[in-house]
């Protein structure tokens, strides 16, 4: 999970890191954060995508959003499958059925015998 984990915030990280820096032209002498490449590269995704090049950034964002929350959507699951199974089961009558049949009083029918004194 922690590899996972590791995998899903590097890349997030990368790249809110470089659109952060390369936005405000803090490139400390790099190219690669310069505005001027920041302009460049999402000019290239305006021309391959056919929008425009604002229009990126809040859709990058909202598709983080929603990764982020199908990633702690399968964190919830794998931490407390048991749990939900349990509630899933007892939402859908398993263990009503389960008791039943291991219990002999419960599982005869009274009204189809009745007692004679």
């Amino acid at each position: 999970m922690r590899v996972f984990l590791f995998l899903w915030v590097t890349p997030i990280a990368l790249l809110g890191s470089w659109y952060g820096l390369s936005y405000y032209d803090m490139n400390f002498g790099w190219r690669i954060l310069s505005r001027d490449l920041h302009d460049l590269v999402f000019l290239i995704y305006g021309d391959l995508l056919g929008m425009r090049p604002e229009a990126i950034p809040p859709l990058v964002l909202k598709a983080i959003i929603l990764d982020t929350l199908l990633v702690l959507g399968l964190i919830i699951l794998k931490r407390r499958r048991k749990e939900i199974w349990a509630t899933l089961k007892r939402w859908a009558g398993r263990e009503e059925t389960a008791e039943r049949s291991t219990d002999p009083i419960k599982s005869a029918d009274v009204a189809e015998y009745p007692r004679t004194s």
